[in-house]
């Protein structure tokens, strides 16, 4: 089967969309009337022109193998509503979309522009060109100044917390945020935006609720860690040391050779920063020969989603190679064979009290680690207060459900997709709890995105 022949799934496509109305928007263009023009190639693309409210119809392309998108339309969305519009009609009906040996001038030109970047890419990792300083020394004295700045940040830091704790908690209430977004700005300034994160949601602790104190001694017990960690780093093993910069800020790259498996698509979603500038996008994987867990990081700026975006449920045949540090699992994806295709079912799981067990093996590497991706099998939702449970089927263990928004929205999904039956659920377990993001019910291979 061709590459442009291997359909997806609407849910998949569907899946693709940067926020609601994208995907309701989507799905009104999902039908043959608005679309002429529309071809596929062997190759891995669509492509299709959609009537708009203008005079010129909108020219949409879309990269299978990426997917990477293209469309005339003046939306800052990636994928906008066109091209999710073209995927479904694609992925709906193979004659609406029929195959062409050759593409339109407009769709070539941006895909033989694409083949041009991808080309020079691999020529210069292969070469060994562009990837190190044009000036080892000078790149070294800026890497010193930088760490002196982080370490004044850190000693600034230290007497803050310091400060708190010999005050007490009691009027952190009444203090308000400002003195934690002005601390925030202060390791910002010395160049240390992983700290920075760190004290925003510190500043957020008081307003979350019961409990509140003993969540926040816990946060300032995990900064002063990374604080002391900072001032030894030097002396720490070498995977702990990447942890600890990367935790503190500093940008890491990815290592070690190269790993090729068929990367199996778990979950997406997005998180927006907390002053609203920066849109993450986080797509966790799997390997389906190797079962290693991966993820991959995308950055949106402020009202731009990230433009990566994988269809949950696809298994896409690529390269990964891992960032350093010890329990990092972030990658960056190299060479890929071929468009991502329907994929390989359920992955295998395990208990509760397995997922327990894993997360605190990885704690042991990332003291700071919030979470650890976490697939169960054989669990059953169970209602309940304060929180919802995932509870092994043929067990006495349970997970809690986090309080995260993406729990509260999943729970009812669970319930509906179980039916009171065993399914497989990936998610994120850590210190709050589980955080459910896809799910297969009872015997069936097709992935449903919860969030």
């Amino acid at each position: 089967m061709t590459q442009q022949g291997v359909r997806w799934t609407s849910e998949q496509v569907l899946s693709l969309a940067p926020d609601e109305a994208s995907r309701k928007a989507g799905s009104k263009l999902g039908g043959a009337g608005p679309w002429s023009e529309t071809g596929g190639s062997a190759s891995g693309a669509v492509w299709g022109q959609c009537k708009g409210s203008g005079s010129k119809p909108y020219r949409t392309v879309v990269d299978l193998t990426g997917p990477a998108y293209s469309c005339s339309c003046p939306s800052r969305k990636f994928p906008c509503k066109h091209a999710i519009g073209l995927l479904l009609l694609w992925a709906a009906d193979g004659g609406a979309v029929p195959e062409s040996e050759e593409a339109p001038d407009w769709a070539g030109e941006w895909l033989a522009a694409r083949a041009d970047r991808a080309g020079r890419a691999v020529k210069r990792k292969e070469g060994g060109t562009g990837d190190g300083p044009a000036d080892p020394e000078a790149a070294r004295r800026r890497a010193e100044r930088r760490a002196e700045r982080i370490g004044a940040g850190v000693a600034e830091l230290e007497q803050r917390l310091a400060d708190l704790l010999r005050g007490g908690l009691a009027g952190q209430e009444r203090a308000g945020y400002a003195l934690w977004e002005e601390t925030a700005a202060r390791m910002v300034d010395a160049q240390a935006p992983g700290l920075a994160s760190r004290v925003r949601e510190l500043g957020t602790l008081p307003a979350s609720g019961p409990g509140w104190p003993v969540r926040m001694l816990e946060e300032c017990a995990l900064l002063h860690l990374l604080d002391r960690a900072w001032m030894g780093v030097s002396a720490l093993p070498e995977p702990l040391a990447a942890t600890v910069r990367t935790r503190v800020g500093l940008p890491g790259a990815a290592t070690g050779p190269a790993v090729r498996d068929r990367w199996q698509v778990l979950s997406q979603y997005d998180s927006v920063s907390p002053d609203g500038r920066l849109t993450t996008r986080r797509v966790w994987l799997r390997g389906v020969t190797s079962g290693r867990a991966a993820m991959v990081l995308d950055f949106g700026p402020a009202g731009r989603p990230p433009q990566l975006s994988l269809p949950v449920g696809l298994v896409l045949d690529a390269e990964a190679t891992y960032h350093a540090g010890a329990g990092q699992l972030r990658v960056d994806l190299g060479e890929r064979s071929g468009a991502p295709e329907p994929g390989a079912g359920a992955p295998p799981g395990v208990g509760t009290g397995a997922a327990l067990d894993l997360y605190g093996a990885a704690l042991r590497e990332d003291p700071w680690l919030d979470a650890w991706p976490v697939v169960l099998a054989g669990v059953i939702p169970v209602p309940g207060e304060p929180a919802w449970q995932l509870a092994d089927a043929d067990g006495e263990s349970a997970l809690p459900l986090s309080r995260d928004v993406r729990s509260r929205t999943g729970q009812w999904q669970l319930a509906a997709l179980s039916g009171g039956g065993p399914l497989t659920v990936f998610g994120e377990c850590g210190h709050q709890g589980f955080t459910p993001l896809t799910a297969w019910p009872p015997g069936s291979a097709e992935a449903v995105a919860l969030v």
